[in-house]
């Protein structure tokens, strides 16, 4: 568990964008080599001046060194060359022989100690803080001193490190100046390059995003080029391509299976309608029907076995129908078959003639509209639309079932919305009934219920009509409403429903 956290807080932490990420790195990278490349140049070019410091100071030893092997020296030493501070001779017990400054006890106080190992003609330090330096830091060089005639000497020299430490306190100043800006550019040029060799693949993105089922034949582009974005193109369109395919090969197997099955279902209907006609004749008993001479009841029309096998056969023939003629509906609107503009088409007629094809009703039926609702389409589909949604309601609804339709004005669109008060359609349900063969009672009696079609071929017919069906959200029971584009030139109306027709 902590580890899972962990990871998904670094993940939080990184960039969502390839971009920000290609900047991210190349901003890491930068900072990487310059702390790496900063810190080298620090230090070989402070370990330099400290060589070149330590030399100098050696030499200016050496040189006094040797005057005093050659003979005594002054008590007042020449100021030394070659940007040596001082030059201390002291003998083995430190007292102050020769100098280059005068008062220069403290610093041979501090220098006593320093002594050339044995075996060795020469030693040295970098003294920092010292009060007799009065808090400077110094390279100091001993080089002992053996004159012919008597004991040993021993020869100091001083170095203070201001210009090392100022040298090499610029460079870091530099480094540290200079990096952010560095770094600031590597990521900027990161992103930059990033974008421009993305830019194909947002192009890309944008175009798949728009392949929908209605819309197979859109292809992304190409780039030119061998690059890995063309190759991804050319697979993506490969892949569209056999999609496009499939799609098409089973949109064509729904609408030939559909249309090969209404010839031979329309027949069978046919034959259960005249046989059941003929099992109502009054001369059924006597002169046709043999399995009613052998064994039917008194009333051959209500109780005989053979009627009411016919009946169930006739019913189920009639569903299979339907559902056969809703399957090819179905093929022609995803074929998507240019239509034309439509004609022109009032939806508010339209429900009002669907309540008029339906004088009794389970429950009260009531169409409301103020005004015409003028729109353009396929009056054939479009009144589809409006029984497929007046059935659904009427199916679920406890007591009522109320259609409307208005113009919307501030939208601009017709509008038709069919509510019940039955128990409704759960929010995470509400695009689900939309699907194909959806119910969501799966307990519901086949009978009773329906295919689980309607609904998809409203939506398809909205969307063949430019609009939209959703179920809308609020009240009680369900509420399916249907928008539509106003033809050209169709000034929009007050929403209101006033009255009932």
């Amino acid at each position: 568990m902590g580890l899972a956290t962990s990871r998904r807080g670094r993940s939080r932490l990184l960039p969502r964008t390839v971009r920000g990420r290609s900047a991210a790195a190349a901003a890491l990278a930068m900072a990487l080599v310059l702390a790496a490349g900063g810190g080298w140049l620090y230090v070989i070019l402070r370990a330099n001046l400290l060589d070149n410091a330590n030399g100098r100071t050696e030499l200016a030893a050496r040189e006094v060194a040797a005057r005093a092997d050659a003979g005594p020296l002054p008590s007042l030493l020449p100021a030394p060359r070659s940007g040596v501070d001082v030059v201390l001779v002291l003998d083995p017990r430190g007292t102050v022989v020769a100098t280059s400054r005068p008062s220069a006890g403290p610093l041979a106080r501090e220098f006593a100690a320093l002594r050339p190992q044995p075996g060795q003609d020469a030693a040295s330090k970098v003294l920092c803080c010292s009060r007799a330096m009065n808090g400077e830091r110094g390279d100091v060089v001993v080089v002992r001193a053996t004159p012919a005639p008597g004991e040993e000497r021993y020869v100091y020299a001083l170095t203070v490190l201001n210009d090392v430490d100022d040298a090499t306190h610029a460079i870091a100043l530099g480094l540290l100046g200079g990096a952010p800006p560095l770094i600031a550019l590597a990521a900027a040029i990161a992103w930059a390059v990033t974008g421009l060799a993305l830019r194909p693949v947002t192009a890309i993105r944008t175009e798949l995003a728009a392949v929908t089922a209605s819309e197979l034949d859109r292809r992304v582009p190409d780039p030119a080029g061998g690059d890995e974005v063309a190759a991804l193109a050319r697979t993506v369109n490969a892949t569209l391509d056999r999609l496009e395919q499939a799609v098409a090969r089973q949109r064509q197997f729904v609408a030939d299976a559909s249309h090969e099955l209404r010839n031979p279902v329309a027949a069978v209907r046919s034959q259960l309608e005249v046989a059941l006609a003929a099992a109502a004749r009054p001369d059924h008993r006597t002169g046709h029907g043999t399995a009613c001479r052998t064994g039917c009841p008194t009333d051959c029309r209500t109780d005989c076995p053979t009627s009411g096998a016919v009946r169930a056969a006739l019913a189920d023939t009639v569903r299979l129908q339907h559902v056969a003629a809703d399957l090819l509906l179905l093929a022609r609107l995803d074929a998507r078959v240019p239509t034309g503009t439509g004609e022109p088409v009032d939806l508010a007629l339209l429900a009002a003639e669907e309540a008029a094809r339906r004088p009794s009703t389970r429950v009260p039926l009531t169409v409301t509209a103020v005004a015409p609702v003028p729109m353009r389409g396929r009056s054939g589909q479009l009144e589809r639309l409006v029984a497929n949604l007046v059935d659904n309601a009427l199916r679920h609804a406890a007591s009522r079932v109320e259609v409307s339709a208005f113009l919307d004005e501030t939208a601009g669109q017709a509008v038709l919305e069919v509510a019940d008060d039955g128990p409704g359609i759960a929010a995470d349900q509400r695009e689900r009934v939309f699907e194909r063969f959806v119910r969501l009672d799966a307990a519901r009696d086949r009978e009773s219920g329906g295919s689980g079609l309607g609904l998809a071929i409203a939506r398809e017919i909205a969307h063949a009509h430019g609009g939209s069906l959703v179920v809308a959200p609020g009240g009680g029971g369900a509420r399916l409403v249907a928008r539509f584009p106003l033809p050209d030139g169709q000034p929009g109306k007050p929403g209101t429903r006033p009255g009932a027709l």
